[in-house]
């Protein structure tokens, strides 16, 4: 955990000047979290996965767990390190009988997700400060 928050130390609270209250929850104790290594061990991004009851509060929906603060350092980006922690947290939440999965994206990143099939939902609301918009896609063949 101690190198997940390393990451989203970089890239949430230094980079995009996310309140460091606002980033740590109490989801952090029971989501799944991913970490991308360089073949030397350092970390270079990371994401994570509400499942279960945590999701349902969320988001309503039984069967869609939700993937989060996805985050990868500076020198990964355009790599393709991110799509491929968005493709594991899919392959997790599939694992755990999801149908769906939703996220909740900054609007700036509304395009990534839209090219991995992520469809847009509702207003756009504040968190963290930033604009956001919830997004979800299908998990089903």
């Amino acid at each position: 955990m101690a190198a997940v928050h390393a990451v989203r130390r970089a890239v949430f609270i230094v980079e995009q000047g996310i309140p460091e209250d606002e980033e740590w929850d109490e989801l952090d104790a029971t989501a799944l979290h991913l970490l991308a290594v360089d073949q030397d061990g350092a970390p270079l991004g990371t994401a994570r996965l509400i499942h279960g009851e945590q999701a349902l509060a969320i988001s309503g929906r039984p069967d869609a767990p939700l993937l989060g603060r996805l985050a990868v350092l500076p020198a990964a980006r355009g790599t393709g390190l991110g799509v491929a922690l968005v493709r594991a947290v899919e392959e997790a939440g599939l694992a755990r009988g999801a149908r769906e999965l939703e996220l909740h994206a900054q609007v700036p990143a509304l395009g990534f997700y839209e090219r991995l099939g992520y469809l847009a939902e509702g207003p756009e609301y504040l968190d963290g400060g930033i604009p956001h918009r919830t997004m979800t896609r299908s998990l089903a063949g």
